[in-house]
């Protein structure tokens, strides 16, 4: 199986369009999706909640049979593809402001919070992939998020018996490790890459892509 994530920054073109499909992803995690977002022979779940205008938070995309899921927390899009579910979060950065999405005066709570809440629902699938912009590295240098918050992110994925094959893979930003990232379930056998986002000499977004391709052990 061979899955990508990618931040969008809420931007759609034909050059996002291409870069998807060339890809050969079979199911995509994204966020920060414009609410144009289409690719041919693929289904697309927007998260129902609005990140901004004509922005959702998150989307499963995926080019085998796929059922929606309720979203198991507003910041996070979840679908049925075959025998696993599929989840793409946005999880929150340093600056992101306490309201209905994020809960908690500090990042570290607010992390904690969201990350509790998407436990809540992601312990009871049998099989589990969960990706996307987790704002935090999960080694090394923390620029986007803070270490506690890396430490909720952490523990959960030990409960969830997922591994991250996206962990050492480069930010856009030179010097920096990727906050972008899939999980997968233990055990499995990964390859990764990183599609850098430009096209013509232009950033598509801010965010580059990043692919595994998983096999279950």
């Amino acid at each position: 199986m061979r899955i990508g994530t990618w931040n969008l920054a809420g931007r759609w073109s034909d050059d996002h369009r291409r870069l998807l499909l060339e890809a050969d992803c079979d199911v995509w995690l994204l966020t920060e999706v414009n609410e144009r977002t289409s690719l041919p022979g693929f289904a697309v779940h927007l998260s129902a909640a609005p990140m901004a205008a004509r922005r959702r938070w998150a989307a499963v995309a995926s080019r085998l049979p796929m059922v929606s899921s309720p979203d198991p927390h507003p910041a996070s899009a979840a679908a049925q593809v075959g025998a696993t579910t599929y989840v793409s979060s946005v999880l929150p950065w340093r600056s992101a402001r306490s309201g209905p999405v994020w809960v908690g005066e500090r990042h570290a709570d607010k992390t904690a919070h969201a990350v509790d809440d998407l436990l809540l629902r992601l312990r009871a699938a049998p099989s589990l992939v969960w990706g996307g912009d987790w704002n935090h590295a999960l080694t090394g240098k923390e620029h986007a998020g803070s270490k506690a918050g890396r430490d909720a992110i952490t523990g959960a994925l030990d409960e969830l018996g997922l591994v991250v094959p996206t962990t050492y893979l480069p930010h856009a930003i030179e010097g920096l490790l990727s906050i972008d990232h899939v999980a997968v379930p233990a055990g499995s056998a990964a390859s990764t890459w990183r599609v850098v986002a430009r096209r013509g000499g232009k950033r598509l977004s801010d965010h580059d892509a990043y692919v595994v391709d998983a096999q279950e052990a």
